[in-house]
């Protein structure tokens, strides 16, 4: 029985099928669906778990070569949300885009975890090495 790390099994199969290059999103409580490719909704409520929740439980398993995010989310977050997000990016290359861009992004991707985060832009794609 898993005791520690992911624990959800969907969330488990999910990334178990991510390959080199291949991208993840992690997304917040109001992005939109995406008939395209599998979402795993683990939101509980409003605010649970939280993006950077679902990031850090993944950094230590999942290789993650660059993250892509909106450009909007510098403008519409105070200066301590945006250092929780550069916290938890460390040293992984980030392209901030605009939102419309990363949505375009979207659809290429292996599937989506649905969280409750309601940061303002707080979406991220991630790219497996």
């Amino acid at each position: 029985m898993l005791q520690s790390g992911i624990i959800n099994p969907r969330v488990l199969d999910l990334i178990a099928r991510i390959r080199h290059t291949n991208t993840l999103v992690i997304a917040d409580w109001a992005f939109p669906y995406w008939p395209e490719i599998e979402t795993v909704d683990i939101s509980l409520t409003r605010g649970v778990p939280t993006v950077l929740q679902v990031l850090d439980l993944l950094t230590p398993n999942f290789k993650i070569g660059r993250i892509w995010q909106a450009e909007e989310f510098l403008g519409k977050n105070p200066q301590e949300t945006v250092n929780e997000f550069a916290r938890s990016f460390g040293q992984i290359p980030l392209t901030r885009e605009p939102h419309a861009d990363f949505k375009k992004r979207v659809p290429g991707a292996i599937g989506l975890i649905r969280t409750g985060d309601t940061t303002a832009y707080g979406n991220i794609i991630l790219e497996s090495v």
